[in-house]
């Protein structure tokens, strides 16, 4: 079962498509269920995505398509956005409609908790702050931000420096980057194995050693869904 808001978004993407053919953006979607920020309009997305209403088209920030539409305890179709709303929002000319949906550079915020050990562990950090993201470099699912610090990940193409963006999650397969929480107070990313009942934390630096810890010292706590860089 869907939420009034989730009913009210799947709604409004779909009146949006019939309408022009082009999926709303970020900004059009929080203004039509006023909401505060755009990571609302996100963790919504994500919801349908995951449940099946509707998918993301490879490649293209602004394309959403919906594969179907839930019913009412009445056997209707959910109530439609109201059309003040999308009177608001709908463009004052029709211009023909493109081949394809139009890319748009739609930016949520997603939590950031601060540096993270590239190299030894060091304190896992609390959520100070958010950051701005490009909504193209996430799926589905819930993200933080982590700020790179230390050099055992060059090899897989990760500097001091970057911002690590994390999918939550708290199971991985070997061979995937994690961000490992080790023995309750301490963050690392690194790859994560298993050999021989113990947890092996790998680095992408031959200067580096592994890590081995017991299974129960050990709690992935995302694995790793994109990077960003800043360059001075």
């Amino acid at each position: 079962m869907l939420t009034r808001k989730q009913h009210e978004l799947l709604s409004f993407i779909q009146n949006r498509l019939e309408e022009s053919g082009i999926s709303p953006s970020f900004e059009e979607m929080k203004e039509a269920l006023d909401l505060k920020s755009k990571s609302g309009v996100h963790r919504l997305i994500s919801a349908l995505e995951e449940r099946g209403f509707i998918r993301r088209l490879a490649n293209r920030a602004r394309a959403l398509e919906v594969i179907k539409e839930p019913e009412s305890s009445t056997g209707k179709a959910p109530a439609r956005v109201p059309a003040p709303a999308l009177a608001a929002l709908r463009p004052a000319a029709k211009a023909p409609l493109p081949a394809h949906p139009m890319p748009a550079n739609d930016i949520i915020e997603i939590p950031f908790h601060g540096r993270i050990a590239a190299g030894l562990p060091i304190e896992a950090l609390e959520d100070t702050a958010t950051m701005p993201v490009p909504a193209a470099l996430l799926g589905a699912g819930e993200h933080y931000a982590l700020e790179v610090s230390g050099d055992s990940m060059v090899d897989a193409g990760i500097l001091d420096g970057d911002f690590a963006l994390v999918r939550r999650t708290d199971t991985a397969r070997d061979g995937e980057i994690v961000v490992a929480l080790v023995r309750g107070e301490e963050a690392t990313l690194k790859y994560l194995r298993r050999e021989k009942g113990m947890i092996r934390l790998d680095p992408a630096n031959s200067a580096y050693d592994p890590q081995f810890y017991r299974p129960d010292e050990v709690q992935v706590q995302g694995k790793l869904a994109g990077l960003l860089r800043r360059y001075h």
